[in-house]
């Protein structure tokens, strides 16, 4: 019993003082990021946003740029300032949750709209 406490021990500080250049990187996580060969826009818009989102929120494109204007003003904006412009809850909640993988770099509008099926 003794000899195999030892062991574990001897074990867990060889495995915790050598720091090795695979537990120091993630292996498997850049899968989960798009690569930079992706057709992505340069320059991001309202209209480029709102349409890579689809779903139906493409429809308020004028609404937001004559009260909101800025895309970047738009990335900030709160849910209540969407509810006063009057966009229903469903797309309320895409358009945050698209601005906020937007604003983290998770997610880009594509340049060529995805066809519907």
């Amino acid at each position: 019993m003794a000899m195999a406490w030892r062991q574990l021990i001897t074990n867990t500080k060889t495995a915790v003082s050598v720091p090795t250049q695979r537990a120091i990187s993630t292996p498997g996580f850049s899968r989960f990021f798009s690569k930079s060969s992706s057709p992505y826009l340069v320059k991001v818009g309202i209209p480029e946003f709102l349409n890579g989102i689809g779903k139906g929120v493409e429809a308020h494109v004028a609404k937001l740029e004559t009260e909101i204007g800025d895309f970047h003003k738009l990335l900030v904006t709160r849910t209540l300032k969407l509810k006063k412009i009057g966009i229903p809850c469903q797309q309320r909640k895409l358009i945050l949750k698209y601005a906020h993988k937007y604003r983290l770099g998770l997610w880009r509008p594509r340049a060529e709209p995805m066809k519907a099926k």
